[in-house]
């Protein structure tokens, strides 16, 4: 993904901004109820979608093998962050971790251990640098982290999936009924940042749209919400983010470049990755990996949920 750092470190200030307002609240019991974190799930909606996933036969978890652990374990432990808008936000009042991704860890566990509560997953932080090494060692199940498949990480760590494609995606404002996709961009002032990918994707995918190059998130989204550029184009995880924290934006249409995340398994034992496949069939053919996305990821993406990414559709898942 482009930027990541600066996303997550934008991020943390707009959590802490609404940690304080949460403090502030408390401190007088007759105000109103404090405003919810940017990016965060509708706790209440998000909870029964999870308590209404799939749980597992006994016999789709044979004794010994990495379900069972899990199982006999009474929890799942996901590697991820606590700090990623939509996909896995941590709640500073509560210290729930709501999104996308925390989500399906969430339905993943409810679905070997038969759990709903909070304490069926236990989240172990993870970064760009730790992810293979922790799985390896076996020091989490899984790791769900907008983690995506690439055959060099393939060669370290198993991928079930994919199980969502990001890429580069559009943001309008909330009003704009005009562009609905990247065949809408033609001859449309769009901004984006000097030096992403986004800039080699319009030219491939958008070659009649009027770029406008800017050095930072900040900037494109000035040049947005003041009129300058008629949409901004970059990685969906920035926009998501921005789109959280800010009413007057929406994202439009799909992702119009790949990049698709997986579930990082140990590559040692065969029957994760055939378990957690079977699992995502499982929740893409009932509903609850749509209705997981329309909880989350859809309250800042126009539109109904995407189809699910085919398993095993990329190299190396």
């Amino acid at each position: 993904m482009v930027r990541t750092q600066r996303w997550r470190t934008r991020f943390v200030a707009a959590v802490a901004t609404a940690a304080a307002l949460v403090l502030a609240g408390c401190a007088d019991s007759g105000s109103a109820p404090p405003p919810p974190v940017p990016g965060q799930a509708d706790t209440g909606a998000y909870d029964q979608i999870i308590a209404g996933s799939p749980v597992a036969d006994a016999a789709a978890i044979p004794a010994g093998s990495w379900a069972d652990k899990i199982k006999q374990r009474g929890k799942l432990i996901r590697g991820g962050t606590d700090q990623g808008a939509i996909f896995s936000l941590k709640d500073p009042a509560t210290g729930k971790v709501t999104g996308f991704d925390a989500g399906l860890a969430a339905m993943l566990a409810h679905y070997i251990t038969g759990k709903t509560s909070d304490d069926a997953v236990e989240l172990v932080l993870t970064s760009v640098d730790t992810r293979e090494t922790l799985i390896q060692n076996k020091t989490v199940d899984a790791v769900v982290a907008t983690y995506t498949i690439t055959e060099p990480r393939a060669q370290k760590v198993a991928f079930a999936g994919p199980y969502y494609s990001s890429g580069t995606s559009i943001m309008v404002k909330k009003d704009n009924t005009t562009i609905n996709g990247v065949a809408d961009l033609g001859g449309k002032n769009v901004a984006t940042e000097a030096n992403s990918t986004a800039v080699l994707a319009l030219q491939q995918f958008a070659p009649q749209a009027n770029v406008l190059l800017f050095q930072d998130d900040a900037s494109c989204v000035a040049a947005l919400q003041g009129g300058r550029a008629d949409a901004y184009v970059l990685d969906e995880s920035i926009l998501l983010s921005d789109a959280s924290t800010n009413p007057a934006f929406k994202l439009v249409g799909q992702p119009f470049t790949k990049e698709p995340y997986g579930v990082g398994l140990p590559l040692d034992d065969p029957s994760a990755k055939q378990f957690v496949n079977d699992w995502l069939t499982k929740i893409y053919a009932d509903g609850s990996w749509a209705k997981l996305w329309k909880a989350t990821i859809g309250k800042v993406v126009a539109g109904d949920p995407p189809a699910p990414p085919a398993i095993g559709s990329v190299p190396g898942s």
